[in-house]
């Protein structure tokens, strides 16, 4: 198992996308720079903001793309050729329909589900799917044909207040899934209600 040394945050470019729901994985990313008090910078060749971290005892590539979520595959591909890594060293952060707030979960490998930013990097890592996923709960509107309004919507109040909290949770697990032990971290992370 090789141990992880970026975590991508997907979400849309510009600040009319950066409270809205499809930008939770980026809302991680933020947090994990705040947290360590880095700034995240642009990066012409990653296509995104940047920055290298130390995070516990691991130094840690942070990328959000900006390019737009469709499009997420070729900031992290750059990453990945400029710095050699394998798809299993990368932790990607997204949004997830199928978790309600206040939820998130980890999970290695499988399908993109039908997020866009989820296809686009499986392609263009080269149909390699091994990744980890951080998968941040929104919540579902309850119709597929309202499905692309929601998460471009921003979420209310109690909404937000929910995502920040799995948020600071993600935050907590972060150091048990770089060191590789994914047990714990899930451990912890799923019994979050």
């Amino acid at each position: 198992m090789s141990q992880v040394s970026a975590i991508i945050g997907l979400g849309n470019p510009g600040a009319e996308y950066a409270t809205t729901r499809h930008n939770a994985g980026a809302w991680l990313v933020e947090a994990v720079a705040r947290d360590v008090h880095a700034e995240l910078r642009p990066e012409k060749k990653f296509l995104g903001l940047y920055a290298k971290v130390i995070f516990g005892d691991h130094t840690v590539h942070l990328l959000n793309p900006t390019t737009f979520m469709n499009r997420s595959g070729a900031s992290i591909a750059a990453l990945c050729q400029f710095f050699k890594l394998t798809p299993e060293q990368l932790l990607v952060a997204h949004d997830e329909l199928d978790l309600p707030p206040g939820q998130a979960r980890y999970k290695a490998g499988g399908g993109h589900g039908g997020h866009n930013g989820l296809r686009d990097t499986v392609s263009a890592l080269g149909n390699q799917n091994q990744f980890h996923r951080l998968r941040i709960g929104i919540g579902h509107p309850g119709n597929a044909k309202q499905v692309i309004h929601y998460v471009l919507a921003r979420p209310g109040k109690v909404e937000q207040n929910a995502i920040e909290h799995a948020l600071d949770e993600c935050l907590a697990t972060l150091p048990q899934a770089l060191d590789g032990d994914w047990a714990k971290a899930m451990n912890r992370l799923h019994s979050v209600k």
